[in-house]
């Protein structure tokens, strides 16, 4: 279980200045991550470390992440806001 100063962390991390990455990932923190598994939040962590140039191609789906544990997560965060 994640505490809420962990939640405050996350949220503040999340919000990157930069509309685009917001929208996508202040939602995700709020609503998802508390019900990921300690893996999958491990691997948030580590996308919230990445340069927001980087985060902007890979949602916008122009490049594809080389890191197995980072595409997992974009593609987790896209496949919950686009259309199947």
């Amino acid at each position: 279980m994640t505490d809420q100063t962990e939640l405050n962390r996350l949220f503040w991390h999340s919000r990157r200045g930069m509309l685009e990455l917001d929208v996508l990932l202040v939602p995700f923190v709020q609503e998802v991550y508390a019900t990921l598994d300690p893996e999958d939040q491990r691997r948030y962590c580590k996308l919230l470390e990445c340069e927001d140039q980087d985060l902007f191609g890979w949602f916008m789906e122009r490049e594809i992440p080389e890191d197995a544990d980072i595409y997992r997560m974009v593609r987790m965060i896209l496949d919950r806001v686009q259309p199947k």
